[in-house]
């Protein structure tokens, strides 16, 4: 299918059409009409994963006019390559999961809510695959809104300052963003380019001051999303005050569009500054990493251990991904994944608790093995998914980070950072053992009811991915590794040609000569294996 990629996207919008004739009152149809839109959602997009072919292409693509004013050209201009087919796929995956956890936790406004919920999907999948940059930013922005009500209407007690802080935090960041766009379209002008299309703007050149500056303001908008410290204070609020399904959305999918936004766009639209400002970002993640771990040790409230755990794990990926190595951004794609699955996991399992209970402090539980045998071995499950413990999906990813950064430039950062998962297994077990163990002498869990077969279907799927990433991972590395293979390649020879090498003039190099003795350290021989004039710039009218 031609327009599958299309079809994914705006079927939950038919869906918000569908809820529109559906009385409010009806809150069991309204349910099922959304699980129902958001499990043909996901059975469409596994189209993309049967037929998406193993190379670097972008895929599925559509290419059509959409707005011309003036100067400005925007086209619908959409395509998957092996670096976002895995967030397509996560995305409609959790959805359905996300839409079930509601059966019980919503009881009022539920026709709105559901809507959101439609609407936000719709936003997060139209980012993944958008290639044209003012399409990207309308996709980034539609995103913003759906959250913020269900932050704000459907959130806790402190909900309203919650949504209000994640706003002007991602909006001060989207407006930098903006700008940063506008100007780059008038450089692209000036040397030919006539519309938004990203791939045309990889082959730009610019100079060195110019990729710092806008290389900054991409990068602050995206620091924000992921979050990164000092950025990340909008998060714990964020995810204490909303409901489940918001949770385990901003965990499982939101958050990644920070990580994918420097993937994607930030690194190889100005992969100068990207070198350049690497040990600046991979000193902020290696902080969040320690700074997070040791907060969530302190935390009472079990949801906000959590958060902090997210700000924790998405420190790795930025340390994955600013190895520029394809062992390192591996592990950070994977990992994003990881994340999205046992973060997503464990703010469910928060959520069963809470329903029951009315409360998130450590201290009113204890002793709870006794009395929910199946929520302690899911929840042990997902423990050790997030720990990182071999033969779970969480190893995987934080083991290919680890080795990407530590055979790159970032060597040190690596050695601190790896205490960050001694930390996690720090903070996850005493938890884990402060909730499930110990003495059942409250009355209130006394009167606990294990899990029911809702629950019991919204968590297999998730233990079902943990154990399959975390023991046979190669069918998801496979599909993305010529995809990053390729940025690779045109990361580094794009920054190795900008240097200036003592005595030789750049004219007198060879067309994409690469000298061995300039290469980054930490070069793996998988990406020593690609020759500099494989990667070339591929223009948006190439890609079929």
């Amino acid at each position: 299918m031609s327009n599958v990629l299309s079809l994914t996207t705006f079927l939950p919008i038919l869906g918000v059409l569908l809820l529109l004739f559906i009385p409010k009152d009806s809150k069991g149809v309204l349910r099922n009409v959304t699980l129902v839109v958001t499990i043909v959602t996901f059975l469409v997009s596994l189209i993309m994963l049967t037929g998406f072919q193993s190379n670097a292409d972008f895929q599925f693509t559509e290419n059509v006019p959409w707005i011309a004013a003036g100067p400005f050209i925007m086209r619908y201009n959409i395509g998957i390559d092996g670096i976002s087919l895995w967030l397509v796929i996560l995305t409609t995956f959790i959805m359905p999961i996300a839409v079930l956890s509601t059966y019980t936790a919503v009881e009022e406004k539920v026709k709105e809510y559901m809507i959101c919920l439609l609407l936000l999907e719709t936003g997060m999948l139209g980012a993944f695959i958008s290639l044209d940059l003012f399409l990207f930013y309308i996709f980034w922005e539609v995103m913003l809104i759906p959250m913020y009500f269900m932050i704000g209407i459907w959130g806790g007690k402190n909900r309203i300052y919650a949504s209000l802080k994640f706003f002007i935090y991602t909006m001060v960041g989207s407006m930098l963003m903006l700008v940063a766009l506008i100007f780059l379209y008038f450089k692209g002008m000036q040397a030919g380019i006539t519309d938004f299309g990203l791939l045309q703007f990889f082959s730009l050149k610019l100079d060195p001051a110019t990729q710092i500056w806008l290389f900054l303001a991409f990068a602050f908008a995206f620091a924000i999303k992921v979050p990164m410290f000092p950025l990340h204070t909008w998060l714990p609020d964020a995810h204490t005050e909303a409901p489940t399904a918001g949770s385990v959305i901003l965990a499982a999918i939101l958050l990644k569009m920070g990580t994918y936004g420097y993937v994607r766009f930030a690194i190889p639209l100005f992969p100068e500054a990207a070198h350049t400002f690497a040990p600046l970002i991979a000193t902020l993640a290696v902080i969040g990493i320690v700074y997070a771990s040791l907060v969530a040790m302190v935390q009472e409230d079990v949801k906000k251990l959590v958060a902090y755990s997210s700000v924790a794990h998405l420190g790795f990926v930025m340390l994955g991904v600013f190895a520029f190595n394809v062992e390192g951004i591996t592990g950070g794609m994977i990992q994003m994944i990881n994340h999205g699955i046992s973060t997503g996991a464990l703010f469910l399992i928060v959520g069963f608790i809470y329903e029951r209970r009315h409360t998130r402090l450590i201290t009113d539980f204890g002793g709870l093995s006794k009395q929910m045998p199946v929520f302690a071995t899911i929840f042990m499950i997902v423990t050790f998914s997030s720990v990182g413990l071999p033969g779970t999906n969480g190893f995987v990813g934080e083991f290919l980070i680890l080795l990407g950064s530590f055979g790159s430039e970032l060597r040190w950062w690596t050695v601190v950072a790896t205490s960050g998962v001694i930390l996690s297994a720090v903070y996850m077990l005493w938890v884990f053992q402060r909730v499930m163990f110990g003495e059942l002498d409250n009355p209130k869990n006394q009167k606990l009811t294990d899990l029911n077969a809702r629950e019991i279907a919204i968590m297999v799927p998730l233990l079902v991915l943990i154990f399959v990433i975390g023991i046979y991972p190669k069918p998801f590395i496979d599909k993305m590794d010529p995809a990053i293979k390729k940025l690779v390649a045109q990361v580094k020879v794009s920054s190795v040609n900008a240097q200036v090498i003592p005595g030789i003039e750049q004219s007198q190099l060879p067309a994409g000569h690469v000298p061995i003795e300039q290469m980054p350290a930490g070069q793996s021989g998988m990406e020593s294996a690609i020759p500099a004039q494989t990667a070339p710039v591929v223009n948006s009218h190439e890609v079929k």
